[in-house]
């Protein structure tokens, strides 16, 4: 089959279009022919092997397994033995390893029916970051009717999902983002719109329940000073430091967290197969659209990802098989 493939970490020039085995799945696990790919910057931390932290998972010299994605939508080619939540010829969309090529092993909790209403790259968009703003908001965040949510980085993969998720449950969304990308986030439902390079939301008089930062490019005092008395600042991006400074910045807001009334949490987004159903549902009901800002046919997964790092998508991008 084809797939895109790095042997070892570094540029994202070490990527490239190379013929490999089929995988081959076990009892528990299904073959899914991938139709499309979402791709995001975690896909770029992989093949460069940075932050380091990324190496405990895929390998520590070398990857274990090198090609990129994480977010497939396809149709079910062959299942496992044990195997009986789906079935060859479902149209599926979920989370597996190693997407970006024509055939991938998945295990089926981490599979859901794809919605009729949505394409394949629609699909293909969801997984990482629908899960990641779902998890944020409503498990780290504890997300309630009527409260008042800011998401700085509204305009990017989970941010986008975190607009539409929190309007789902009944906040009142104010989104922060660029001058070009506010139509934008007004069309995802947000209430309010912050030009960041008009506004800093830390400066104003606006305190609020909950915070989802994705962008963490305010201070975690400034971000605190926006919040109301017993908020809570949920914190989701590791970007924009190396070495001892990002174990910094990643623990500081833990360790600072007894000692203050405000809730100050990080979290991990996990896969499973009742929350992809979650944002299945609120896709089938019309509260979930996924935005595609670009696509990219399977042999030019490198511009994608070279795109996802120049730091300028919005929405999502989605590589297409």
């Amino acid at each position: 089959m084809k797939a895109i493939v790095f042997d070892r970490y570094g540029s994202l020039d070490n990527l490239g279009l190379r013929d490999i085995a089929k995988p081959a799945i076990s009892q528990d696990e299904v073959l899914v022919r991938v139709h499309a790919a979402g791709v995001h910057v975690g896909d770029c931390f992989g093949v460069k092997g940075k932050p380091f932290a990324v190496r405990l998972f895929s390998g520590l010299f070398r990857p274990k397994y090198g090609v990129p994605g994480f977010d497939v939508a396809g149709i079910i080619e062959a299942v496992g033995s044990s195997v009986k939540t789906c079935a060859p010829g479902d149209e599926v969309f979920g989370s597996a390893l190693g997407t970006c090529a024509e055939f991938v092993r998945a295990k089926p909790n981490t599979l859901v029916p794809k919605p009729s209403q949505l394409t394949f790259v629609q699909a293909a968009a969801i997984p990482t970051s629908g899960l990641a703003a779902l998890h944020g908001l409503r498990d780290s965040g504890k997300l309630q009717r009527g409260q008042r949510v800011l998401v700085n980085g509204a305009a990017g993969g989970v941010g986008m999902f975190a607009v539409q998720i929190a309007k789902s449950f009944g906040a009142h969304v104010t989104g922060v983002c660029s001058t070009r990308n506010i139509d934008m986030v007004r069309a995802l439902g947000a209430d309010q719109v912050v030009d960041y390079t008009q506004q800093d939301f830390t400066q104003g008089s606006t305190r609020y329940d909950l915070i989802l930062d994705n962008i963490e490019n305010r201070s975690l005092s400034d971000c605190r000073r926006a919040l109301t008395e017993s908020g809570t600042l949920v914190l989701n991006s590791g970007t924009g430091a190396v070495g001892l400074a990002m174990m910094v910045r990643l623990l500081r807001p833990l360790m600072l967290a007894p000692f203050v009334r405000q809730n100050l949490r990080r979290y991990v987004s996990t896969p499973n197969r009742a929350d992809l159903l979650v944002l299945a549902q609120l896709a089938e009901s019309g509260q979930l659209k996924p935005l595609i800002d670009k696509t990219y046919p399977l042999s030019e997964t490198r511009a994608a990802l070279e795109y996802i790092d120049s730091g300028h998508a919005r929405g999502k991008v989605v590589v297409t098989v």
